[in-house]
């Protein structure tokens, strides 16, 4: 769970623009000692939801630390298990962060807040739930829907096929059009993503695509709206990110071609050995697609990844649904997509609830160890984590079900009248404000994007201002040859650069 355990934050100042390094440096002297004023304090706003409801009090006690799933400089990150209350028995990730270390850097606290706000903000079923958020004197603690799942498993076109997985709907199609879908919703809610890479994307239990790692997002970004933040990992990045030139919601979709690219072919776009380089790749170098992607695969990738942002696939007002209208995703049943009806291709081969054998030995046989809250911040300084705490709003219905009346019957010598009738508990109505694609028909059979079957190495986290372990995938079989076409995984000697491969 890379993206949901990127705890280092973005210690580079690469990811933000002159103007906002300016006030950085000027709240960072401000903040010296942790006094802050309330001047200086950006609150939360106190919303119904952001405040911890109901007759349960949420600790770090609530939670028995079952194995480490990754750690950095500013905290770890836990396999839990919770033991009382709502939701005892099930298995959650633990975010642990340090309010001093967050408290230094007013970016670092921006994008905390910023994560924690649109946690709760967005629901959808292609995007990471939060489940609670509470804090102590010196910590601040995420817990999230456990992903055992990476996206990196199935970073290979032909992964999927060489294991027999192959489904009626074809897998590459399946997982960009559910990200499609998260990102629309995001976009709905005026956030634009600006990380979109494998990195980020983890599979739920049963095959699902869940974005994760919020902290670079940006709000309030509606139509007309730009903004100038240097930020996201250069190989998916957009050219007018690169440039400052101001960004909206369309660099999300350049990412999503990128990914696209990355997908069918085993590399991102545009790569060189280092960073200048691929910069100057994206900004000028044409884009060359292999003979052996179809032509709808192609057309999407030119679409997506045209430099000028205003003629780019899904910048107009439509957004993702012009992109979920391309013939690519023809046989696409979106509403059938958004209920689950629709067996993912790939589903992670899982022994129990907790396993964690997707994960990086190296952090899963470490004892797990919450280490004691011994710093405290002042209360002017704890003025920044007003409205951290969360309880997600499916836990409060659990609870109050557990408050409803069930009558006791009396013996039959002692009733009188009529039976009593027993009090329903109350059931909410959902509101289904999810965006959908064109009412497509679903078709038995589709071809494949790809030809042949392909062999794909994985990709690095090339997270720029980020210094942080993460777990790595864990091997998977590679695929046998078939077919009279071998498709090359990159240019360079049949192997992707170095800093693009995860060594494990």
């Amino acid at each position: 769970m890379a993206g949901v355990f990127d705890i280092d934050l973005d210690p580079s100042e690469d990811n933000v623009s002159d103007e906002e390094l300016a006030k950085s440096n000027e709240c960072m002297d401000q903040c010296s000692g942790f006094d802050f004023s309330m001047e200086d304090c950006e609150k939360f706003e106190i919303s119904e939801n952001s405040v911890n409801q109901g007759t349960e009090q949420i600790r770090p006690e609530c939670f028995e630390l079952l194995r480490v799933l990754g750690k950095g400089g500013y905290g770890k990150v836990f396999q839990v298990r919770k033991v009382s209350g709502a939701d005892s028995g099930k298995i959650f990730a633990m975010k642990v962060l340090k309010k001093a270390m967050i408290a230094r850097n007013a970016k670092d606290t921006a994008h905390t807040k910023a994560e924690r706000s649109i946690l709760e903000e967005v629901k959808h079923p292609f995007i990471v739930d939060l489940i609670y958020a509470f804090q102590t004197g010196g910590k601040l603690y995420l817990i999230l829907e456990y992903l055992s799942g990476e996206f990196n498993q199935i970073n290979s076109s032909s992964s999927i096929i060489c294991l027999g997985f192959e489904k009626n709907l074809n897998h590459d199609f399946f997982y960009l059009a559910e990200i499609s879908m998260a990102l629309g919703h995001l976009h709905q809610k005026g956030i634009i993503y600006r990380d979109l890479k494998p990195e980020n994307i983890m599979l739920n239990n049963n095959g699902h695509v869940k974005l994760t790692d919020f902290g670079l997002c940006k709000e309030s970004i509606h139509d007309g709206t730009v903004t100038h933040t240097f930020c996201g990992t250069i190989e998916y990045m957009a050219p007018e990110i690169l440039m400052r030139s101001g960004h909206n919601r369309a660099v999300d979709w350049w990412s999503l071609g990128a990914l696209m690219y990355d997908m069918l072919t085993g590399a991102p776009p545009f790569t060189a050995e280092n960073r200048k380089k691929t910069i100057d790749k994206i900004l000028k170098c044409k884009l060359n697609l292999p003979p052996y992607l179809t032509q709808e695969a192609r057309d999407l990738l030119k679409k997506l990844l045209r430099r000028n942002a205003s003629t780019r696939m899904g910048a107009g007002p439509r957004d993702a649904l012009d992109i979920q209208a391309h013939s690519f995703f023809r046989h696409m049943n979106w509403d059938d997509l958004l209920a689950f009806k629709v067996e993912p291709p790939f589903k992670p081969f899982l022994r129990s609830a907790d396993d964690v054998s997707q994960f990086d030995s190296k952090f899963t046989s470490q004892t797990p160890v919450d280490s004691p809250d011994d710093s405290t911040l002042s209360e002017s300084a704890n003025q920044v984590f007003l409205g951290f705490t969360y309880i997600a709003p499916s836990v409060l219905e659990n609870i109050n079900e557990k408050f409803t009346f069930e009558p006791k019957y009396r013996s039959p010598r002692k009733l009188l009248g009529s039976p009593r009738t027993p009090v329903s508990p109350l059931k909410a109505e959902g509101v289904d404000g999810w965006s959908r694609g064109p009412p497509f028909p679903e078709v038995p059979t589709t071809t494949s994007s790809l030809l042949p079957p392909m062999e794909v190495s994985n990709v690095e986290q090339m997270d720029i201002g980020s210094n942080m372990e993460v777990s790595a995938p864990l091997p998977i079989k590679k695929p046998s040859n078939k077919g009279s076409f071998v498709k090359p995984t990159h240019s360079a000697g049949g192997r992707r650069p170095k800093h693009l491969r995860i060594n494990h």
